[in-house]
């Protein structure tokens, strides 16, 4: 489906921001949207407390595991989103680049999660606006 917009997901070890990212906008988008994530140094785990703060909202991320980031990730995607990985994202004319300043949830509790969860949820609120809105009849 050539209209449907693809986002790639992008943060250091494609454990925590970026797998709630692609799971908030997977289960938002209902369809309209392609998904990816990726690290550009993945972990070997996705984060528990992440896993736990997704949980409560309804939505399973348990198994799911870190990828690494590819240029055709990239190359195949229409939005590309960094969350503090720097300039290792590979640029491509005509894509459309943007960067979350969120908090790394890496080695907190899950306390310490809900928050950026519920940021990145609002973000994701919005991108789906602005990229894929629902049709009106």
């Amino acid at each position: 489906m050539a209209d449907k917009p693809s986002v790639l997901f992008v943060c250091v070890h494609n454990a925590g921001r970026s797998q709630m990212a692609a799971a908030w906008l997977t289960h938002l988008a209902g369809g309209r949207v392609e998904v990816r994530s990726a690290g550009s140094n993945p972990g070997d785990a996705v984060n528990p407390a992440a896993v736990e703060a997704m949980a409560e909202a309804g939505i399973d991320i348990s198994a799911e595991t870190p990828k690494v980031l590819t240029v055709d990730a990239v190359r195949e995607s229409d939005v590309c989103i960094t969350m503090g990985c720097g300039d290792t994202c590979p640029v491509f004319p005509g894509k459309r680049y943007l960067d979350w300043k969120l908090e790394d949830p890496a080695g907190q509790g899950v306390a310490a999660v809900r928050p950026i969860r519920d940021e990145i949820k609002t973000l994701v609120e919005d991108l789906i606006a602005e990229i894929a809105p629902e049709a009106t009849a």
